[in-house]
């Protein structure tokens, strides 16, 4: 009992109370216990006054007098709960009059207390005045939270209510925000009405099945459809708000707007397949490996995020673009649907072009530090404009050029892989039936003007006794199983045609095939075989810009000179030929790149060229072969020039040995 009266003494002196009294002596005596119970207690004389006071403050509890001057107590209680209807009233009453007693239930008031206070009785009316007070605060507590709550809720998230079926029944601003529907368009309607087609039918039935059925929590990622037709991903919870009784009464759906950091790849893809046709941007920051290795992963990746950012800022408003998809590696993308493209295309290629000189010019600033970019663009449109596009930033960057409008290059693209499809079926059956072949095209000595070498080259004879040169089929050949075949069957029908010379033969190797163990061991078979005929062999190193292992290929080229091997540099003059290569390499001989042969008699660059090759040849001790030597006055020149050796038309076509 102490410890409730405790409980019931704190609480009550935070309350405000409002005793109205006409009797001084009843007052004071009354005062005196009441002193003990609050702490902020404001006085009447009468029920006029009492109304005065209680209008000018804030009462949380009026104790009051029935028999009063000017208006009693009960007219006093009517009054106050016209305006005041929850508000609790203590009666305290010399009168024990029933009427009394039974107009005071009628007003709704919390006790009835006889004069003098009976204090057991006093506290046991308090206590329970006070329980309803404390209630009732908490409960407001409660709902100024559940208020905040939803407040910071319905801010953050988006929001919607439907009734058991499905309906809408409510949606907040953020809803209608997202999905580019009113308020009106939504409540009423199905949820299906922003359902995107792509969500699997599974997502759904397992949805339902957990909210309707096992009436638990559901949450996952859909793919949802606004009002324009235009796409966006959201993380879903779904609450079923149950009755007493267990029942479903509404179900409630908090979501997140999570396109953004969906994968751009996907987020593209989905927004090409819900277009007949599209408007794409393709974009790639030139020399972006080189970059990531000069700075490294983390430094590259910030730059990467920082140019995103400002290609958003430089992309011409007039293409009308709405966001760029980061696509990784130093590519990006622009693209919308081409429906509502309102600029012809011949205007956005104009902007597009401005867009790329002024990201070329503006470069990026990450750390203080100014970063130089130069991007390339493909800009494709219409019903395979993403693929279409992929093949122009593929072309861009084969033919080192930076701009490309890109139409009609997957028909191109399919012609050409049904091309090679093609070729490698006729390279099987070459295979099969030992149709790959070496012809023998002969390696002059300028001075005597007789046949030293052969050089051999790889012929294909197809079904139809065609033959072909290495043009139609080496390249695609390189891509399959199929090349190390053909290498294998060169060098097998290369060295047999030692046995049926005595010139040297020279033999055709790329680093591809250097690097290929199995090729490598074939070679060496071979001059293990033929060890005897060892020194009539030149294995012509062909120039290749993929060179993997350098290393590799210097240990084979000294191995081989160790049996009495002859390596020659083909193509010398052109294309990745150094000199730094020649000290790696130490060949015997240089092979003068055609193109600079054929043009000798017209021009004086290459006629300065080769003088120079033949300089430093002859300063190094090296042989000279010049290729394309196709008429007398080109020999004449190249014999002039103290070039050693001459091949071409002028001395023979390439043919059966």
């Amino acid at each position: 009992m102490t410890h409730d009266i405790e409980k019931i003494i704190s609480y009550s002196r935070r309350l405000r109370l409002l005793y109205v009294e006409d009797d001084e002596a009843a007052r004071v005596a009354t005062r005196a216990v009441l002193d003990e119970f609050f702490d902020d207690i404001s006085e009447a004389s009468d029920g006029q006054e009492g109304v005065e006071i209680f209008e000018k403050g804030s009462f949380d509890l009026v104790i009051t007098d029935i028999n009063m001057p000017r208006m009693n107590g009960l007219q006093m209680i009517k009054k106050i709960r016209k305006s005041y209807p929850d508000i609790p009233i203590l009666i305290l009453s010399a009168h024990n009059e029933s009427d009394f007693f039974i107009n005071s239930i009628s007003l709704n008031v919390e006790g009835y207390l006889l004069k003098p206070i009976d204090l057991e009785q006093f506290l046991d009316i308090l206590g329970k005045v006070v329980e309803k007070l404390y209630l009732k605060d908490e409960a407001e507590k409660n709902l100024n939270l559940l208020r905040q709550y939803q407040e910071v809720t319905d801010a953050g998230n988006i929001i919607s209510k439907t009734d058991p079926k499905g309906i809408i029944t409510y949606v907040n601003d953020a809803f209608c925000k997202i999905s580019e529907y009113s308020k009106e368009e939504l409540v009423g309607k199905p949820h299906n009405i922003v359902r995107h087609p792509d969500t699997p039918k599974e997502t759904f039935k397992l949805m339902w099945e957990t909210i309707k059925r096992k009436k638990e929590i559901w949450q996952g990622v859909i793919k949802n459809r606004t009002k324009t037709g235009k796409f966006y991903y959201v993380q879903t919870t779904i609450k079923p708000i149950l009755d007493q009784n267990g029942e479903i009464l509404e179900f409630i759906a908090l979501r997140n707007d999570i396109t953004d950091i969906m994968n751009p790849r996907k987020q593209l893809n989905d927004l090409i397949q819900s277009c007949r046709e599209t408007v794409v941007v393709l974009i790639k920051i030139e020399g972006f490996e080189d970059i990531e290795k000069l700075y490294g992963h983390t430094m590259t990746q910030e730059l990467e995020e920082g140019f995103a950012r400002k290609l958003m800022d430089y992309i011409p408003k007039e293409c009308e673009f709405e966001k760029v998809y980061p696509l990784g590696n130093g590519e990006y993308a622009f693209a919308k649907d081409q429906k509502i493209c309102t600029h012809k295309v011949e205007f956005i290629k104009d902007k597009l072009k401005m867009f790329q000189e002024r990201v070329n010019e503006a470069g990026i600033t990450l750390g203080g530090i100014e970063y130089d970019i130069s991007v390339l663009v493909s800009f494709s449109y219409g019903k395979n404009a993403l693929e279409n596009a992929k093949s122009g930033l593929r072309e861009l960057l084969e033919k080192k050029q930076d701009f490309i409008v890109a139409e009609n290059l997957v028909e191109r693209d399919h012609d050409i892989a049904e091309k090679n499809i093609q070729t490698l079926k006729t390279i099987k059956k070459a295979i099969e039936n030992d149709k790959i072949v070496c012809h023998f095209q002969p390696i002059v000595d300028n001075k005597t003007l007789q046949t030293k070498k052969y050089e051999s080259l790889v012929r294909l004879i197809d079904e139809n006794g065609k033959t072909l040169s290495p043009f139609f089929f080496i390249e695609t050949a390189k891509s399959s199983k199929f090349y190390a075949k053909i290498t294998s069957m060169v060098m097998e029908n290369a060295f047999r045609a030692l046995e049926r010379t005595d010139k040297k033969i020279s033999i055709n190797l790329s680093a591809l095939d250097i690097e290929k163990k199995s090729s490598r061991k074939e070679i060496f078979r071979l001059l293990k075989l033929h060890e005897d005929k060892a020194d009539r062999v030149v294995f012509e190193l062909l120039e290749d810009e993929n060179v993997k292992d350098f290393e590799q290929i210097k240990a084979f080229i000294k191995r081989v000179k160790s049996l009495g091997v002859q390596i020659a540099i083909d193509d010398f003059g052109t294309g990745y030929s150094n000199f730094e290569r020649l000290l790696d390499y130490q060949p015997d001989i240089l092979k003068i790149d055609g193109s600079l042969i054929k043009n000798i008699e017209e021009s004086e660059l290459s006629l300065s060229l080769v003088k120079t090759v033949v300089g430093f040849a002859k300063e190094m001790g090296l042989e000279t072969v010049a290729e394309f030597v196709e008429n007398e006055r080109i020999f004449n020149i190249v014999k002039d020039l103290g070039v050693e050796y001459s091949q071409g038309y002028f001395f023979g076509k390439p043919e059966p040995l």
